[in-house]
Order: structure tokens, then C-alpha cells, then sequence
């Protein structure tokens, strides 16, 4: 005789345990709901569980967690209230859906303050309730424990910073280490580098030392290499935040701390190369040029090589006359119309060193793209120079940073110029 799927003896005995009873307005329970989706975006790679949001109700609140293996979150919904302790492991893209069909047709404010009921898998507002597709709490992995912070810094510091350093980050997945941004703890200090061989942003950040934290000390550096991936993912969080953000450096994770959310990400192993030798502590020339200018010229040279046909990574040049004085140009047509290709004038003002002439440097197009973008918001930024001779059998990186000094004021971005027939 086959059996009745449908019998309540089936049901009872194939619906997974879910125990976790709260009511939660609609908006904070979404937003929460967003930020633990950092921790499923590599799901589809393992198991269903990792797709999953665990629920947890008890006396401290309600916790919302998630772990892709590659990323663990945990976030607090403050203004939830409990009403039966337990817990339910349910997709949270499933979760999310439902939620946004519950407040269908609402004004935003009206669905804002919706009171949100769910009972263990049963999801309610005072118009529907639905049955949700419930795992057994049991397969999910836990993240480790992470490991006590070592210091906090300012939430919007960090998110611009880290939109300074992430385009420089390689992308190819054969060279795994170049495709993070070590994060390096000193004393007072936060370093986030990147680098794709062709380029190399460096920033830094204030922090504060943790007192309790043994390792915070100059001479005693804490490093991790994060996916860059999974930073520019976690920078749409930051950008929101406005508080401070916890360090703390684990093996192998990071964890960033904000508010009543906690994010532990997996490092990836190995370590960029040292780049305090490439960028040079002394140069030759410095140069002050107006970003606006210098955007707006380049802006000119990217359509005229894009009229022209020519590639992505076609060159620009920056060449300096006879007298000195300093245009940028695009890279295009035959040998023998290059010479008669005339750029816009960028007025440059000397601060250390002779004014180059009859010079010429070939940059990547979207690579100085990239690096002026980093500069947004001053007026102005400072190039860097080295003599050609400087380097034997190669050409001198081009040092670009906001302040006067080739050590930068926060900030450093080298590029590397191309070699051009």
C-alpha cells in the first residue's frame, strides 16, 4: 500500500524542527536580512544550509547568522521581540521574498512599520501567512569564535579608503594572492594595500588600540589578505555605517565588527609582495596638477580613442614640451601621425625639483582612470617623478598622492608606465 504524503503522520515526520517564535516590524528585519546575505554569497557552491539564515530567539534577543564557508555574519534585531526561545534554519532568499510579497501594495511608511510574525516555520502579517521551507537547525556550521578586536576606527574612513585601494586589486584567479588587500595592523594604524602587478594603492587609516589587545604595538604587526571580492561585496554595509568599526585579526579569519553586526571573513593565504621598496621615498620632480583638469582632458582622450576604434587599454600620453609645459594626449593613428596628435594642456605647478621637458610618459587609459577616481573630492593631487635613468632597464613608476611628499598623507597610488615603440 503506498502511503499518503499528505497524512499528518508524514508531515510530522519529515518537517524539520523549527522553534524560533518572534514579531519584528517590517523594516529593521529586512535591513537585518541584508546584511546576512553577505555570509550566502558563495552558497551555491556548497551545501543548502549555507544558502541558509539561522534564527536563534532567546534571552539576549534575536540573532540572525549565516556562513558560506567563506564569510560568517552575525547580526541583532534590537527592535524584535521574542516570544518563544528556539530557533529555525530557513533560506533566507526564500525569507526575503516572502517578506517583500507580505508588504506588496503598501506605502513605503505603512510596510516600514508592518508587524512581522514568525512561529518556528510559519511566516505572518495581520493580510497572510505562509508556510516557509524550514532545514534542520542542525546542518548548520557554526563560524568560529572570533578573535578578541584589536582596535577600532571610524566606519566612513574605512569605507573610503577601501574605494581607494580596491581598483588596484588583480582580478586574476591564477594569481590568487594579487586578487586581495592585505590589511596590516601597526601601532596606530590601519594599511590597506593592493596591488595587480601593473598598479599599487596603498592607504592608511587612524585606529585606536584596543587597552587588552597584547599586539598592537609598532614592532608587533597584525596582517590578513582578504578577498577583495568579498571586501567590495561587505563595502555597500560600510558605506552605511557611521560609528566605529572593530578589527580583529584571527587564523586564518578577519573580523569586522559595526554596531550589532559582526563579519568574519577567511583569509587568503600568502602575502603581497613588499611594496615599501617600490615606492620611492625621494624623487626628482614634483608636479601639482588639478584633478577637475586632469579628469576632464582624460575624459576627452578615452572618447577620441573609442571614436577612433582602438582598446580599452589603449595608452595616454603625458608629454612635456621643450619649455616644459604638460599636455595629455591619447595614444592614436599610425607612427607617423602620433607626432602631429596634440593633447589638452594640464597647467602644472613645481614643487621640488626641474619642471621635465621633452619628456613623455604612456599610461594605461582605464589605469589613470582608476587612479584620479581615488582622488575625488580635493582639488587638487601631486605627480611624482624619478629621472629615466633611475631605473636601469626599466621605466620609473609614476607616483600620484594628495599631499606634497612622495610618502603621501594617507594616501599613495603608483602606476606602472608602459613601454611604448
Amino acid at each position: 500500500m503506498s502511503t499518503d504524503q499528505n497524512t499528518p503522520e508524514a508531515t510530522e515526520a519529515t518537517t524539520p524542527e523549527a522553534t524560533a517564535h518572534f514579531t519584528a516590524p517590517y523594516a529593521p528585519l529586512i535591513e537585518a536580512l541584508t546584511v546576512a546575505a553577505y555570509g550566502t554569497a558563495t552558497a551555491t557552491t556548497h551545501t543548502p544550509a549555507t544558502a541558509c539564515v539561522l534564527i536563534e530567539a532567546d534571552e539576549s534577543g534575536l540573532t540572525l547568522r549565516t556562513h558560506d564557508w567563506e564569510t560568517a555574519v552575525s547580526t541583532t534585531v534590537p527592535e524584535a521581540t521574542v516570544t518563544q526561545h528556539g530557533a529555525s534554519l530557513i533560506p533566507l532568499d526564500q525569507l526575503r521574498k516572502a517578506l517583500t510579497a507580505m508588504v506588496a501594495g503598501e506605502p513605503k511608511t505603512t510596510a516600514a512599520r508592518t508587524t512581522v510574525t514568525l512561529d518556528g516555520d510559519l511566516l505572518a502579517t495581520e493580510h497572510l501567512t505562509v508556510p516557509l521551507e524550514a532545514l534542520p537547525v542542525g546542518e548548520f556550521i557554526p563560524a568560529p569564535t572570533p578573535a578578541p578586536v584589536a582596535a577600532h576606527m571610524d566606519a566612513p574612513d574605512l569605507y573610503r579608503q577601501l574605494q581607494r585601494v580596491l581598483p588596484a586589486a588583480g582580478t586574476d584567479d591564477t594569481l590568487p594572492v594579487l586578487t586581495g588587500v592585505q590589511m596590516t595592523l601597526t601601532g596606530q594604524a590601519l594599511t590597506l594595500a593592493a596591488t595587480d602587478r601593473y598598479r599599487f594603492a596603498v592607504a592608511d587609516i587612524p585606529t585606536t588600540p584596543h587597552p587588552d589587545h597584547p599586539r598592537t604595538a609598532p614592532d608587533h604587526p597584525l596582517t590578513a589578505l582578504v578577498p577583495a571580492r568579498v571586501l567590495t561585496r561587505l563595502s555597500k554595509h560600510l558605506k552605511t555605517q557611521t560609528g566605529r568599526v572593530g578589527i580583529a585579526f584571527g587564523t586564518p579569519e578577519l573580523t569586522l565588527t559595526t554596531g550589532t553586526t559582526t563579519i568574519t571573513v577567511q583569509q587568503t593565504h600568502g602575502a603581497l609582495p613588499r611594496y615599501n621598496a617600490l615606492f620611492p621615498k625621494t624623487v626628482d620632480t614634483s608636479l601639482t596638477l588639478g584633478r577637475a583638469t586632469a579628469e576632464r582632458a582624460l575624459k576627452k582622450c578615452r572618447a577620441m580613442i573609442t571614436a577612433k576604434g582602438y582598446g580599452r587599454d589603449t595608452c595616454v600620453t603625458l608629454r612635456w614640451d621643450d619649455t616644459g609645459a604638460l599636455t595629455l594626449a591619447p595614444r592614436v593613428g599610425e607612427p607617423e601621425d602620433q607626432a602631429r596628435v596634440k593633447g589638452m594642456p594640464l597647467p602644472s605647478t613645481p614643487l621640488a625639483g626641474p619642471t621635465p621637458k621633452d619628456r613623455e610618459v604612456h599610461l594605461r587609459n582605464t589605469f589613470l582612470r582608476d587612479a584620479l577616481e581615488t582622488f575625488a573630492g580635493a582639488d587638487t593631487l601631486t605627480l611624482h617623478l624619478r629621472e629615466e635613468t633611475a631605473t636601469p632597464g626599466g621605466l620609473p613608476p609614476v607616483l600620484l598622492t594628495e599631499g606634497p611628499h612622495p610618502t603621501g598623507e594617507g594616501y599613495r597610488h603608483l602606476l606602472m608606465p608602459v613601454r611604448v615603440s
